[in-house]
């Protein structure tokens, strides 16, 4: 957020009330990138539940921990004073790459820990 204020905003000619809104453009192409969606297109599909929750509350560990990720690249590629749509690229195909990457090790723990426990239920003494 911080080089949104030092960068991106000081390149912009908008009223001091309007920085917001890059905030939130900013946000919003994160969560484009790793939900295909924007906060408010979640609250529109989902108003029962926006009224208790946010949609990154609703995120998987493995999504929260890619979008941290994706806030540090973005941060990084804003430096190098990368456009929006070539940063939204190369974040977008980095939270494919991630998710992919983690959800296939969770379905191996959670396998790998299954077959234990059969394992053990298997090899216990017979009555």
């Amino acid at each position: 957020m911080r080089l949104i204020k030092s960068i991106i905003i000081p390149k912009l000619t908008i009223a001091k009330k309007k920085e917001g809104i890059i905030y939130a453009t900013e946000a919003d192409m994160l969560n484009i990138a790793l939900f295909g969606y924007t906060a408010k297109d979640w609250e529109d599909a989902n108003p029962e539940l926006a009224k208790k929750l946010n949609m990154r509350d609703t995120a998987s560990i493995n999504e929260l921990v890619v979008l941290s990720n994706m806030e540090s690249l973005n941060s990084e590629l804003i430096k190098q004073n990368l456009p929006r749509d070539a940063r939204f690229e190369i974040l977008q195909r980095m939270a494919k790459e991630q998710l992919k990457v983690l959800n296939k090790q969770n379905a191996e723990h959670r396998f790998k820990k299954l077959t234990s426990n059969t394992d053990i239920i298997e090899n216990l003494p017979k009555p």
